[in-house]
């Protein structure tokens, strides 16, 4: 068990419109590819490991609602989660609830919070286990600034906090 969060940085990609690519940079450097119903996590010198989504649903989730959102596709973002809205254009909150079975069995809800255009965090709650929250933009920013894991909460949640 760990004392405190584990902090992993690193960067998204969706270099075309089937494939999100997870690449971690510290502590360790690993590369995650999402496409064609399968996951392959390269790490270091080790050969790389494949395995179907159907084994990891969320990541299957993940890449589907990553798609939709960034394809501004509420169609398709709606046939896979209830989606709720709450806040302003300056603190805003998008409450999404999996509609399949198989993922909603291991993620309870993913809540994305941003300011503008600015996705800044994505708080996904697993229906097992703590939650995980992912800083983006400029939370990742400020959370490399102030380095300081108590914080990383605030600087999801709060309008104000640690802007940049």
């Amino acid at each position: 068990m760990l004392k405190a969060p584990l902090r992993i940085e690193g960067e998204y990609a969706r270099p075309d419109a089937d494939t999100l690519v997870r690449q971690v940079r510290v502590p360790y450097a690993e590369t995650t590819t999402i496409r064609e119903g399968e996951a392959t996590i390269a790490r270091g010198n080790r050969s790389p490991r494949t395995f179907s989504l159907s084994r990891a649903p969320e990541l299957a989730g993940l890449q589907a609602s990553f798609g939709a959102l960034l394809a501004g596709d509420t169609a398709a973002l709606s046939r896979d989660y209830r989606i709720t809205s709450h806040g302003s254009r300056e603190d805003w909150r998008l409450e999404l609830v999996p509609r399949d079975a198989a993922l909603a069995a291991s993620v309870r809800d993913i809540t994305l919070r941003g300011r503008g255009a600015e996705l800044r965090c994505i708080e996904t709650r697993p229906v097992e286990g703590e939650l995980q929250r992912t800083l983006l933009a400029g939370a990742a920013r400020a959370a490399i600034a102030t380095g300081e894991a108590a914080a990383y909460e605030s600087l999801c949640r709060e309008p104000g906090a640690a802007a940049q």
